[in-house]
């Protein structure tokens, strides 16, 4: 008896390190409402990545800011990336290859008459850019969602139209 006794002393100062004083049950917390994950859809993508992309892309160009309508090319381009990440297939079509056949060419073409600094050339693959959009809309049946060029700047807090002229430190 005794030896069961000790035995359950040492057994009790084991678990608690400091006694055999059973430990008191943490408080507890109000449990949050659980967050459900957010997944944008296709357009909420196209809303905040594309979008203002295509109207800086086209300010920039338009006014002759090369070095901004790079960056914003850029962009684009990596928008169009990662949608196509996080919407690999949309009504039964990858977007991947969508992109591939309705947009990247014509960014190619941007990108070149970019680096040209050719402000006719810009303006002509800028419009096929435009139309590439309106191309990969109807092909998922969307054809209603109509994209133009910007005839003015959305962005009042940003000078898309002149050229920086330090770099930021």
């Amino acid at each position: 008896m005794i030896r069961n006794a000790i035995v359950l002393s040492a057994f009790c100062l084991a678990l608690t390190a400091g006694g055999c004083t059973p430990k008191q049950p943490e408080p507890s917390q109000p449990k949050a409402a659980e967050q459900p994950d957010y997944h944008p859809s296709l357009g909420d993508l196209m809303t905040f990545a594309v979008q203002p992309r295509h109207i800086k892309l086209g300010i920039a160009g338009h006014a002759r800011n090369w070095t901004y309508a790079v960056y914003e090319a850029s962009e684009l381009r990596n928008a169009f990336k990662r949608i196509g990440r996080t919407i690999p297939t949309y009504k039964d079509q990858s977007l991947n290859d969508l992109f591939a056949s309705s947009i990247l060419p014509s960014l190619d073409g941007l990108d070149a008459a970019i680096k040209a600094q050719d402000g006719a050339k810009f303006d002509a693959a800028y419009k096929d850019v435009t139309a590439g959009c309106d191309a990969c809309h109807a092909s998922l049946g969307k054809s209603f969602v109509v994209i133009r060029e910007p005839s003015t700047s959305p962005y009042a807090d940003q000078d898309l139209a002149t050229p920086a002229t330090g770099v930021a430190k």
